[in-house]
Order: C-alpha cells, then structure tokens, then sequence
C-alpha cells in the first residue's frame, strides 16, 4: 500500500484520493487547497518575524506604518487665521512665500472665505480644499511682482498633495527633511498595521493568528494559553511551546506587567516597565551563578512596585546568583542580605567604608548617615506651609495615550506640582507626549505631533 500511494503522489503531484464505499477522502503531499489550489510554502519560525522579509508585509515592509502628511501638523493651531499663520507647511506659511499667498488670495475669492476667519470657523469643505486641492476645478490667481502683474487660471494641487509630490520627486535630502518635519505614521492599508504578509496572519492556533495574539494583554494572552484546547495529536507537538509560552508570560505577569500587550512599542515603555522586562528576562534565562549589579533599579518605580522588584531579585538569588544593587531605596536596603555602607558624605567627603555587616546592624552604627536615618533618628520633616499658588489652573481633558484613558487633569499654577503615580499609569505621557508637545507646539510653534487631547483650558 505505501508503494502504491507513493507512485500514485508521484504521477498525481502530491495528491491521492482513497476511495471506499461511505465517501472519498483526499490527501495532499502540498501546503496547498486541494479545491481552490492555494499553495503556502513549509511553515518556519521566519515566516512570522516582520524583521524577516519571508514573513514580512510586502507593501509596508514590515514596518506597519507609512509616513504620511499630517493634517494636525499643516494646521497646528485652528485657533489662528491664515493671515495670523495658522497654516505651516513648507513653501505653504504666508508670512514666507508670495506664491502661498497668490493662491491663498485666489482660493478665499474663489470661494467666498476671508483668510482672517480662525481656521476653527472655516467649514470642513474649505478646509479639505486647503489640504487636498480644488479637485480639477480651476481658480483664477493674480499674480504681481516686481516684473509686472497679471493673471491665469489654474487647478489648486492643495498642500498635502503637493508636500507629499515633491517629497517623492526631490532629490534634495534637504527639501526631503524639511518635509518629513509634517508627516507621521498611518497604519500600512495593506496589513492594517500588524506588519505580516497576508500568508503569515493566514496561520491560526485556536482562531486567532500571531498579530491578535500579540494585541492581548500579558493576563489575556496567558488566560488564552491556558484554556487552549487542541488535539491529543496537536497537543503532543505543542506541549513544549506552550510550556514555554506560559513561562515567559508569567515572568511578565510576576513582575506586576500583566497589562502590557506583546505589540507594544518598546519606545512607549516608561523606565519603570522597561526595568522589570529586563529583569524578568533575565529570570526567565534561569542562568545561575552569575553575578548581576544594578545601578538604583528602584529608580521610576511607584513604591507599590517595590515589593515586586524586590521579589524579582531575591528569586535572582535564590537561583543561586549574586546579586549586588547601588541604592537609597529604605525597602531594598531591609530586604537586602548585607549592607556595604559607602561615606561619610558625598565627594571628597566620601569614599570611606562606614559600615560592612547585616541590614539590622547597620542602625547602631553611629558613624553612618544611612543608619541614623534607618533608626529613626534622623528624618526628612514634612513642611509645615505650603506655597498657595495664583488660584489658576490648568486642565487637561480627554488626554489620551498609551496607558491613558481619555483623563481630565486639572494642574494648579504658581506651585511645585509633583505628578505621581505607579509605574506605567501615565504620568510620563500625560507631561511629556501631551501636555508639553501641546504647549511647544502652540506657544512655540514647535513641529511635533500631539497625543489625542479635547482641548486644554487656563
């Protein structure tokens, strides 16, 4: 019978029907559809790497995002006119070009709008003639110059269009950077933005493909692994990647990170999540004897986080490694085995070895800073006034990024403002990528792309 099945594959290519009284049942030597002829190549790890051009998108090349023209950043600030600078664009900002001007004096005429109206008050058609063009239609610009004056009719190609054309046409690396200045990324239309060849997201265990297992957070996707249900077959080829799937994961999950989906971009990680992914990498290495010094690994970590942190190190330890930490921190300091206590002060008023023995010891040595602050017997005091502030405030609402739910912030002025919070709830993207790039950009006039915010009020 193998015989005859291997000659029947041979002359049919790959394909041998058996036939028996109840129905006929078709096998395949291909990865193909024996129904529709659709071939897929031997299925290997590469094929599901975007860094790999096996598995990559083809159109985006992996990257799952194009650099396009942002609307926001030609119009930056729709409170202002045209006349006033509300529209940035190279070549396109009226206070620097007379051919901008030309056309914007033709458009305003043309269409019956005053560019001294805030771009805010302008109907959407008006705005969507500035961007993208007049459509075929053809306007009537005046042009006067030193030379003379004159007119002629002609389309309006509309800024974004003629920004993203002569990003593609220029050889000028110049012009090219000037321009990029106005673009952000779109998610790649092809793949959607999850970065993998139509062939690769084709591929599903349990209904869902590697992209949409990469979308659940760290708990989701350990939740999914687990309630898994395959074959005695599938099972045994999978037991192994599995075993390993839900180690690595719940590694993330020990270190407090069971919100983080696996797509995340590494660059939107505050330093407080990066530090525990390190560390829970390292446990996941399950190397021992090894020696692992850490530089204040409490630094950007909410107090909450300490327990975790610390329970990530002593597991370090416990798989026989050492483990030397450079802290301040009161909570590492108890927990540690033993205490290097490096003083008096600070400088050329330093470098002495105060104190060498257990954590428990260290607070009867008189001679050390640390110790009479770990004894009590030296504290930070609270103040007792606090400055008052002007009574202004200002508010953040419907801030929106990574994190961040659609949050209403409101921030006293005239005081010291501390935002606080545990590692990962926001702060760093509610300052630096919403509120700062929103006031850089407004005040300043700075050429950055803000985070989704309503509005900011004060």
């Amino acid at each position: 019978m193998a015989d005859s099945i291997e000659t029947a594959a041979s002359l049919a290519g790959g394909i041998v029907v058996i036939s028996t009284p109840e129905k006929d049942y078709t096998f395949s030597q291909n990865y193909a559809c024996p129904e529709h002829g659709a071939s897929i190549e031997e299925l290997t790890p590469r094929m599901f790497s975007f860094n790999n051009p096996y598995g990559a998108c083809p159109k985006c090349t992996g990257l799952g995002v194009f650099m396009k023209i942002d609307p926001d950043l030609i119009l930056p600030n729709k409170d202002l006119s045209i006349n006033q600078g509300g529209l940035k664009g190279s070549g396109w900002a009226m206070e620097g070009s007379t051919i901008a001007a030309m056309y914007m004096h033709a458009l305003a005429k043309h269409y019956h709008f005053s560019l001294d109206t805030p771009i805010r008050e302008l109907s959407p058609e008006i705005v969507d003639l500035l961007l993208y063009g007049t459509k075929g239609e053809k306007i009537k610009v005046e042009r006067k110059n030193e030379y003379g004056s004159g007119s002629y009719m002609t389309e309006f190609e509309g800024i974004i269009n003629n920004l993203e054309r002569r990003f593609r046409e220029t050889q000028s690396s110049w012009i090219k950077e000037e321009i990029e200045v106005y673009m952000s990324a779109i998610p790649c239309d092809a793949c959607n933005g999850k970065r993998l060849s139509p062939m690769s997201l084709a591929v599903t265990v349990g209904g869902v493909n590697i992209a949409d297992f990469c979308e659940k957070s760290v708990s989701q996707a350990l939740d999914f692994i687990n309630h898994l249900e395959l074959s005695p077959r599938d099972s045994m080829i999978a037991a192994a990647i599995l075993k390993e799937i839900k180690s690595r994961l719940g590694f993330l999950q020990s270190v407090g990170l069971e919100y983080l989906t696996l797509s995340r971009s590494s660059g939107t990680l505050s330093g407080g999540e990066s530090q525990r992914i390190r560390l829970a990498t390292q446990i996941g290495s399950s190397l021992t004897g090894v020696l692992y010094i850490l530089d204040e690994p409490s630094i950007g970590l909410h107090q909450r986080d300490n327990d975790k942190l610390l329970g990530t190190l002593k597991h370090l330890r416990d798989l026989g490694n050492t483990v030397i930490v450079v802290e301040h921190d009161e909570d590492t300091m108890r927990a540690a085995d033993h205490i290097v206590d490096i003083g008096p002060g600070a400088g050329i008023h330093g470098g002495q070895v105060i104190f060498n023995g257990k954590p428990s010891e260290i607070v009867h040595c008189s001679q050390s800073i640390t110790g009479q602050y770990l004894s009590g017997q030296k504290r930070v005091e609270v103040p007792e006034v606090r400055r008052k502030g002007n009574g202004k405030k200002l508010r953040i609402v419907g801030a929106a990024q990574n994190n961040l739910k659609n949050v209403t912030v409101d921030i006293p002025l005239g005081k010291f403002v501390c935002v606080t919070g545990v590692s990962g709830s926001g702060k760093s993207s509610l300052i630096n990528e919403i509120l700062y790039k929103y006031l850089a950009s407004n005040l300043n006039g700075a050429k950055c792309v803000r985070a989704p915010l309503s509005r900011l009020r004060g």
